[in-house]
């Protein structure tokens, strides 16, 4: 386990819902999908700004607020919780995870013109476009996070299915922009370690098994040799930074509050956060100011969206 030695400053106690009507996984889903708008919304301000800067410009930074270098509404949210969303909605069209369907909501979602979008999603989407083929060709130099910071609806859509199911949907998914190793080694680490929360494991043995696995697999994920800081987007350092914050706190609110504070690609360090650490904890311990915080309209298809992938879903492969 990775500890910074830093303490985070509290803010003040979360006042808590009444209990959820939910069963406990749809609980926790509900609070991955808003947990991952909440951290995308929260890291835009901050995103390619370096600790020092941070600092220097804000504090510490604890707020959602807007601003940052793509001039955002307060709660407005980027790629990360859109292209989930785009995602979620073609596997609930379609009854499925396919790659062609998949390919053409991103391709639609392009197309509306989003607030930002990472060079290898543009550059692989243009030539479906050109071609209608919804597999990039494997590249050793597509290993971003684009399809890890998008993978939560295949983890709840595969909730309860055989892990190879979560690994062909993922494939499905990840291969029309990031045809890459390690960016499926990292989506699966991060699919699995979802649905083990929504099942109520421990983080200890979520930890040691999932990302024990990964790090033996591709050593270079290994995060505890040093602290890192303002990481890229490529996916090793999402990973690393995500998985230091993650699992050196104890709280959903201390975790992404650490993890955007490192700067960097820190909507999608925040992203990823937020949909681990609801999983996690739950929708109790998102605190109330956050939640009002993030747009209403994206608020309620983060909710509506996880209700139906898991609710019941009959899913093809």
């Amino acid at each position: 386990m990775f500890w910074t030695g830093e303490l985070i400053a509290k803010t003040a106690p979360v006042r808590r819902r009444a209990t959820s009507a939910h069963p406990p996984h749809i609980d926790r889903g509900i609070a991955a999908y808003l947990g991952l708008a909440i951290g995308d919304a929260l890291g835009a301000t901050v995103e390619f700004l370096t600790p020092n800067e941070i600092r220097h410009q804000i504090g510490l930074h604890s707020e959602i607020t807007g601003g940052g270098w793509l001039r955002l509404k307060a709660g407005q949210v980027t790629d990360d919780t859109t292209m989930s969303l785009a995602l979620g909605d073609s596997i609930i069209a379609s009854g499925g995870v396919h790659a062609k369907p998949i390919a053409e909501a991103f391709d639609a979602w392009m197309r509306a013109k989003p607030v930002d979008i990472g060079n290898t999603v543009r550059r692989n989407l243009v030539t479906f476009r050109k071609t209608g083929n919804p597999e990039a060709a494997q590249s050793e130099h597509d290993a971003g996070n684009g399809a890890a910071m998008r993978v939560l609806p295949v983890a709840l859509a595969c909730y309860g299915q055989p892990e190879n199911s979560s690994i062909l949907a993922n494939h499905a998914q990840a291969h029309v922009t990031h045809h890459n190793l390690l960016s499926d080694a990292a989506c699966e680490t991060l699919i699995f370690m979802v649905q083990d929360f929504l099942a109520g494991r421990d983080p200890i043995d979520v930890e040691r098994e999932r990302v024990g696995k990964l790090v033996s697999a591709f050593p270079v994920f290994a995060y505890d040799k040093r602290l890192r800081e303002n990481p890229s987007g490529f996916v090793v350092d999402t990973l690393q930074a995500v998985f230091q914050s993650f699992f050196a706190t104890e709280t959903f609110e201390d975790c992404l509050i650490d993890v955007v504070n490192r700067g960097g690609d820190a909507d999608t360090t925040g992203a990823i956060a937020g949909m681990l650490a609801g999983a996690r904890y739950g929708l109790d311990s998102i605190p109330k100011r956050w939640l009002k915080a993030v747009d209403e309209k994206i608020r309620s298809q983060c909710e509506a969206q996880a209700l139906a992938l898991l609710s019941g879903f009959s899913l093809s492969i």
